[in-house]
């Protein structure tokens, strides 16, 4: 079985006992013959063998990093410039195609909904680009993730 880092260690802590949180990889065979892969997020248990934290499937993770960014101070994170320039690359691109014409007039994007399609849609360098910003505030236990205050 392979292992899938999607969020690396560093980033998401177990709230329980402080160990990293990473990922893995399993696969189910179903009646039609073909494998369903789920991917799992769970205490290493590092720092504590015992932990009981529990596992989160991917998509539910996801899900609550969604909701977590709309109580999130992006200009307090650091956030905000990343983001912008991430956007503004992105209108020149649909721009370059024709899709769409150059708003030079529009001074703020909606950049928490620029996150929340990161986290749905980019790829695997842009999430951990993104989650990078809360490192070491991500807490995971019973299966719900917190920021550290």
């Amino acid at each position: 079985m392979e292992k899938r880092y999607e969020y690396k260690r560093e980033v998401i802590k177990c709230a329980k006992c402080g160990s990293g949180v990473t990922a893995d990889d399993k696969y189910k065979k179903l009646k039609d013959g073909s494998t369903a892969k789920y991917i799992y997020y769970g205490c290493t248990r590092a720092k504590d063998l015992s932990c009981k934290s529990g596992y989160i499937r991917e998509e539910e993770l996801v899900l609550q990093f969604v909701r977590l960014i709309d109580t999130i101070n992006i200009n307090e994170l650091g956030l905000r410039k990343r983001l912008d320039e991430e956007f503004q690359r992105y209108q020149k691109f649909q721009t370059m195609l024709g899709l769409k014409k150059a708003d030079a007039g529009r001074v703020d994007a909606d950049m928490k909904n620029y996150a929340k399609y990161i986290l749905r849609e980019g790829n695997i360098f842009e999430k951990r680009e993104l989650l990078a910003y809360l490192k070491d505030r991500i807490l995971l236990a019973n299966k719900i993730i917190t920021l550290a205050k």
